[in-house]
């Protein structure tokens, strides 16, 4: 659909350059706690990686939690700042960056647990006490009346926005406001000129209403990577078929179809109540000169490498394994937030 928008604001694609990237310290009081020395060892790995290329901003929840990880890291970029949180997905209650005639400001949408399902009072309020700290450096924070979390757009950095139906237009998010409605915030809030919405696909087990980034990625203006399933007694395999149709039917700016890559599917994964899983190779997080992957153990693991590098060529693939993230719903990119170059302004020193 081709929207208005205003041409001054524009939200970059999440392959332009890096500042840093955003990430929160799972906690006794968040729910890893069953498995914390588990994920923390994931972590662990994930800020090591990202560290190589890029800062690191991390969220603690006190002195002793940053005490730990000054014990087992001693990066000059790795910035921790102790601000109470009720979970760690970074990703939706982030800030998101939009560029406003060519200067960074941050945007602080409200963030109400994916639709009120889960508790996020004091995760809504993380953006504004990072801003607070000088997390930031002088970048000016906006208060955005909305709701939306970042895993819930993608977008080419050129004015298209993709995202789905399932969750933007869910009743749980934005009460009340009609799709044209919503699509006018899009437009004023982040710039959009157009906006491409998938009417299907979803994961079992995801419990943000199908988040985009589970699903469908830009890697370029011209390209989307995308899940899908050759497994015809899945349970997702006629949605997936149905979200590929709509994927063919979408067009560039320029009118043409896109190049789709589509990423293999992985054998289910299950908690130990029997649960599945939503195991996606989708959320991937990319990265100044690299791309990490989110892998699972699982057979079809190095063939997702080689799909992202084939999205990718110039970059470094790298895969973690995020195993231990699912069991909470989420992944890598979930647990991340990238902050664009330019917000920072020279305000690390390393």
């Amino acid at each position: 659909m081709i929207t208005k928008s205003d041409n001054s604001i524009r939200l970059p694609a999440e392959w332009e350059t890096q500042d840093a990237v955003i990430l929160a310290w799972p906690h006794a009081d968040t729910p890893w706690a069953p498995h914390l020395a588990e994920v923390r060892h994931i972590y662990f790995e994930i800020i090591r990686t990202i560290l190589k290329l890029e800062p690191v901003i991390l969220v603690t929840s006190d002195k002793t939690q940053s005490q730990i990880i000054r014990g087992n890291i001693t990066s000059k970029k790795l910035f921790l700042y102790e601000v109470p949180g009720n979970d760690t997905w970074a990703r939706d209650f982030g800030p998101i960056t939009v560029f406003k005639d060519g200067k960074p400001t941050l945007l602080d949408f409200t963030f109400n647990g994916w639709g009120e399902k889960y508790p996020a009072q004091r995760d809504n309020l993380i953006s504004g006490s990072l801003h607070k700290l000088g997390a930031f450096g002088k970048t000016k924070l906006e208060p955005a009346s909305f709701i939306l979390e970042g895993g819930s757009i993608e977008s080419d950095g050129n004015g298209t926005l993709m995202a789905t139906s399932k969750c933007l237009l869910n009743p749980n998010r934005n009460r009340g406001l009609s799709k044209r409605q919503i699509e006018e915030k899009l437009e004023t809030l982040l710039g959009a000129k157009r906006i491409l919405w998938l009417e299907h696909g979803y994961l079992e087990g995801d419990d943000t209403d199908s988040h985009i980034d589970t699903l469908a990625r830009f890697a370029n203006e011209n390209t989307i990577v995308h899940v899908a399933c050759d497994n015809t007694n899945d349970v997702h395999y006629k949605e997936l078929k149905l979200m590929e149709k709509d994927l063919k039917a979408f067009r560039t700016s320029s009118g043409r179809p896109y190049r789709l890559i589509s990423l293999p599917w992985p054998d289910a994964k299950y908690d130990d109540d029997g649960n599945r899983l939503p195991a996606t190779y989708a959320n991937f997080l990319i990265m100044n000169d690299a791309v990490l992957v989110p892998t699972y153990r699982d057979k079809k693991d190095s063939a997702a490498l080689k799909a992202v590098q084939d999205a990718f060529p110039d970059r470094k693939i790298i895969g973690i394994n995020c195993l231990p993230l699912i069991r909470q719903h989420g992944s890598l990119h979930c647990v991340t937030m990238q902050i664009p170059k330019g917000v920072i302004k020279g305000s690390f020193s390393f």
